[in-house]
């Protein structure tokens, strides 16, 4: 999950249906210009929002979506990210 699929990058678009505390670098470095990736990420206060990253020619776009509640995204240890 956190590491992605480099091998088969880049992607025009990346679904993540855990949330993380922060979005995973290498997960933007595998989308396309152009690509989108949905992905729910976790805040110290509790709850969650859904956010749309864009990756264009000028760097990343971040817009909010909304409130969700995923589960948390974990290391192979159980520790949350």
């Amino acid at each position: 999950g956190f590491k992605g699929l480099p091998d088969k990058a880049p992607f025009d678009a990346i679904i993540v249906t855990c949330a993380p505390s922060k979005v995973p670098k290498p997960l933007l470095e595998q989308l396309k210009i152009g690509g989108r990736m949905v992905i729910p990420v976790d805040n110290p206060f509790g709850t969650q929002t859904l956010k749309r990253i864009t990756k264009t020619k000028e760097g990343i776009k971040s817009e909010d979506l909304g409130t969700c509640l995923f589960v948390p995204f974990v290391n192979k240890e159980g520790k949350k990210y």
